[in-house]
């Protein structure tokens, strides 16, 4: 009988003899990467009870218990810093992305606002915010270097703002670089995370969008715990106060979470946006299955998916007409009664 050992291969007999023997070679890597292979294949591992240590001394890969417990001690050591530099897939390297772009966006606004505020006190009537105001300042600081060809040159000259003093203004430039180059470094990350979903998750970039499609992957945690949820799961995902509050105080259950922001879902009137968003919520989970298990693009995804979106508006045309209550009904037997 063949066994595999994390040492070699050992051919043994019914009264676990050794007959023959085929060894690696004592590189550590190349044991370690032998042994996490082992793991995952688990094809033709010794049987129960089977002593490695005796094994590989009487068939001469080591000469004692010390320097196979030595050796042993290295492999495990290689093969744990191999796991821990292999656990950041590039669907986790997609999701520490979406979590940087959220800080970003966070820090972003936060510093927007205050050097909206801050600059507003000298120019009140620039009617600028966010990144346009931070690319104004850094272009001309003080409101009286702005030129007659910039369509503000007239509020400028005639604003109501205190006077610029040469040292906050060298302040306030400096803060609207740092502010820029927070806008500049999104879009590096909102283009990177793009460029990821296509190579890992192209299907579900296809139907959810990359920054949706990625935002999926985070909540789920992995493309793997995406691909085994159910389509009910998915619909909701993201919703979870909401859902919370359904199961605990017989709330209306939440027709969807987070893929509310998908086209196909925010524009659908809102008699069929349930039925939208659980059509939506099936392709998801189908296009998440299909780039986990097989990476192959499946284009036809979408347009079974625009053809299901279409025929549920077009069978509910109208609003569903408003079940009349217990209130109601009384009120209308006791008018044919009295009539």
């Amino acid at each position: 009988m063949k066994i595999n050992t994390w040492f070699g291969t050992l051919e043994i007999d019914s009264t676990g003899e050794i007959l023959e023997s085929l060894f690696l070679s004592k590189d550590i890597r190349e044991l370690a990467l032998h042994s996490l292979s082992l793991r995952d294949s688990k094809s033709d591992l010794p049987p129960e009870g089977f002593d490695l240590k005796n094994a590989a001394i009487k068939s001469g890969f080591v000469n004692s218990p010390a320097a196979y417990y030595s050796l042993l001690h290295e492999v495990t050591l290689e093969a744990a810093k191999l796991q821990v530099s292999g656990a950041l897939t590039p669907d986790q390297r997609i999701i520490q992305a979406v979590e940087a772009l959220d800080d970003i966006n966070e820090t972003t606004n936060a510093l927007s606002e205050r050097l909206s505020e801050w600059y507003g006190g000298y120019f009140p009537e620039s009617g600028l915010g966010g990144e346009d105001l931070a690319l104004f300042i850094v272009k001309y600081g003080s409101r009286e270097n702005v030129g007659s060809e910039d369509p503000l040159y007239s509020k400028a000259r005639n604003s109501m703002g205190a006077k610029l003093e040469p040292a906050d203004e060298i302040l306030l430039i400096g803060f609207a670089e740092n502010v820029c180059s927070l806008y500049e470094r999104r879009r590096q990350i909102e283009a990177y995370i793009e460029n990821s979903m296509e190579l890992v998750a192209p299907n579900l970039k296809l139907i959810a969008g990359p920054m949706l499609g990625a935002r999926l992957i985070s909540l789920a945690g992995s493309l793997k715990k995406l691909a085994e949820f159910p389509s009910s799961t998915i619909q909701v995902i993201g919703a979870s106060k909401a859902l919370f509050k359904h199961l605990r105080a017989r709330a209306p259950s939440p027709k969807h979470g987070i893929i509310y922001s998908h086209p196909l879902i925010n524009t659908a009137p809102w008699w069929v946006r349930g039925k939208v968003a659980r059509a939506v919520a099936s392709k998801l989970s189908l296009a998440a299955r299909i780039d986990f298990y097989s990476g192959e693009i499946e284009p036809s995804i979408m347009e079974k998916l625009e053809a299901k979106v279409l025929q549920i508006r077009t069978l509910n045309p109208r609003p569903p007409q408003k079940k009349a209550g217990k209130w109601s009904k009384a009120k209308e037997k006791e008018e044919k009664v009295n009539a």
